[in-house]
């Protein structure tokens, strides 16, 4: 079976299991929980703190020039209007002796991915989660350094900032719409303050929502990959922005950016895998992370940003 049908059909039959599927929906896994590998292990929606320690790495980023040429090229497809808004990424090279598993267990983080020991998600974002046949997704746009003077109110009262949130609570609006009823926006632009390695971020997040049916476990698949990849880690206009990235980034994003979640049986809750930390085959890591770009963007403003999600919280 494939991706959609093998939601569809665990679904329907209401049996727990884990999934995880890339930024391509191309590769994927879809474990009953009852037989979930100890070499997966994940926490969804943890508000508690770990023990905490610190990481040591190096990091070698892309360098300034070479990221502005991607800014640059993603700017013009803006100005010639096949994008508004493009989450650009890049993978930044880290050297360091740590252990993926050691990160999986110190790091503090809403939701925690290890697997397979090939990287290490832990990330603050949810994808969707479904309970009592009420679909909720809470976009995240929007970062600051807390411990600028006045974060708060900058980063609310930034045109760039507002303009690159709402976009994407339109966009993430109109996918909701797809799969449900009755979609409406009922928080828009909070603010969190997220743990990252030696500093504090602000995040801005909104809260959307929609009514499902009561049979919404029987097509668990048509749900998640109508909805797929996640509007806050693409873009809009999804489809068009998805082919720009894929020019412009020029290397495989494979699990970062997609999903992971659980399904209990009743409910289901979900993740994008955003701070991410992957193994290369040759044994070294690198980081992979990246910012919404639209037409006020600024490139040192973005390559700064990019910066500072290279962090394990």
């Amino acid at each position: 079976m494939n991706l959609k049908d093998t939601l569809n059909n665990y679904g329907s039959k209401k049996e727990p299991f884990f999934f995880i599927i890339d930024f391509d929906l191309q590769n994927y896994e879809v474990i009953p929980l009852s037989k979930l590998p100890s070499s997966i292990m994940y926490e969804i929606d943890n508000s508690l703190k770990k023990q905490s320690k610190s990481f040591d790495f190096d990091i070698k980023p892309i360098k300034f020039d070479k990221y502005k040429k991607k800014f640059n090229k993603v700017k013009r497809n803006i100005l010639d209007g096949n994008t508004y808004l493009l989450n650009l990424t890049t993978q930044t090279k880290i050297q360091t002796k740590i252990c993926l598993k050691d990160v999986y267990k110190f790091a503090n983080a809403r939701f925690k991915l290890y697997y397979h020991d090939k990287f290490v998600s832990f990330s603050p974002e949810r994808f969707i989660e479904i309970k009592e046949n009420k679909i909720y997704t809470y976009p995240m746009k929007g970062t600051i350094d807390a411990s600028i003077k006045n974060a708060k109110q900058k980063i609310l009262k930034d045109k760039k900032e507002l303009a690159e949130h709402t976009m994407v609570v339109d966009l993430l609006r109109n996918d909701l719409s797809i799969v449900s009823s009755k979609v409406r926006v009922e928080k828009f632009r909070y603010i969190d303050k997220i743990d990252a390695g030696k500093k504090k971020l602000l995040q801005v997040s909104s809260k959307i929502s929609g009514e499902l049916e009561n049979s919404w476990q029987n097509k668990i698949g048509d749900i998640l990959t109508s909805l797929l990849p996640a509007g806050s880690i693409t873009g809009t206009p999804k489809k068009k922005t998805v082919e720009i990235i894929k020019s412009i980034e020029k290397y495989e994003r494979e699990f970062f950016t997609g999903i992971f979640g659980v399904f209990d049986g009743e409910s289901l809750d979900s993740s994008v895998m955003i701070r991410f930390i992957q193994k290369k085959d040759d044994g070294s890591f690198v980081y992979k992370s990246g910012g919404g770009i639209t037409s006020d963007s600024k490139v040192q403003s973005e390559y700064d940003e990019m910066l500072d999600k290279v962090y394990i919280p």
